[in-house]
């Protein structure tokens, strides 16, 4: 499954107050992470992704993804749980105007469709033993 979900933000928005785009996805693994940024964004709309208050990218906190006609994408291996499968994206600009709409895009597949045996049965497979 790919999720999709976007946001135009304004001026209004600034890092203190961000818009947080609540993202509802399934439980499973994210597979896929694309962050596209218009033409025009000139590196000055932001984007940090979150679950419970946990940033998740970029990994390392003190920083926020951005771009000008790029896309950010990258294959990531994340488990989503039942009952816990809300991402939330902060999303801000220090553009005066013309503003230009993100667009996230998230890869969700079953766990057993991406790892279809464990570890150990793996090693066990591999090894030769029934």
């Amino acid at each position: 499954m790919f999720y999709v979900f976007s946001y135009l933000p304004t001026a209004t928005l600034t890092e203190p107050n961000a818009h947080a785009l609540v993202m509802p996805l399934s439980a499973g693994i994210i597979h896929q992470v694309d962050v596209l940024f218009q033409d025009g964004c000139a590196h000055e709309t932001f984007v940090r992704i979150f679950e419970d208050g946990h940033q998740l990218w970029p990994t390392n906190p003190e920083e926020k993804m951005r771009g000008n006609a790029t896309v950010i994408s990258f294959r990531e291996f994340y488990e989503l749980v039942p009952g816990n499968t809300k991402l939330t994206a902060k999303i801000w600009t220090s553009l005066a105007t013309t503003w230009y709409e993100v667009i996230i895009q998230i890869g969700v597949l079953p766990k057993a469709i991406i790892q279809p045996m464990s570890f150990d049965a793996l090693l066990a497979a591999a090894a030769g033993i029934p």
